[in-house]
């Protein structure tokens, strides 16, 4: 698993690419979102364009960080997600905590309607 971080405004894009699994992608993961906290961000908007495999720890990865941020009063939404991790995220029903877009645009604003 490879991450990108960009920011806009309050935003940090996380850019994932890869196979978001267990082991030292948790760490790693969890390492940029705290860094962005650090920096004062908040919002983070995880991009899985790239993804080409997540397994159950790479949810809890995700859900994780959710609730981190949930805890300091952030969001954690999702974008370009495939139709296969949508699947996986409806038979958890995980659905229903991630907000999900397909227009990073559409997601930056958001955040900002919020």
């Amino acid at each position: 698993m490879k991450i990108q971080r960009q920011d806009s405004g309050a935003v940090a894009i996380l850019r994932v690419s890869g196979k978001l699994m267990g082991g030292p992608d948790a760490e790693a993961f969890q390492s940029v979102v705290l860094e962005a906290l650090g920096q004062g961000r908040r919002h983070l908007l995880v991009d899985l364009g790239d993804v080409n495999w997540i397994n159950s720890t790479g949810l809890g990865i995700l859900i994780s960080s959710y609730t981190t941020l949930r805890k300091r009063g952030g969001e954690l939404k999702l974008l370009n997600v495939s139709k296969r991790i949508e699947s996986i995220l409806m038979v958890t029903k995980l659905n229903t905590y991630f907000e999900s877009f397909q227009d990073e645009t559409r997601a930056l604003e958001s955040f900002r309607a919020a």
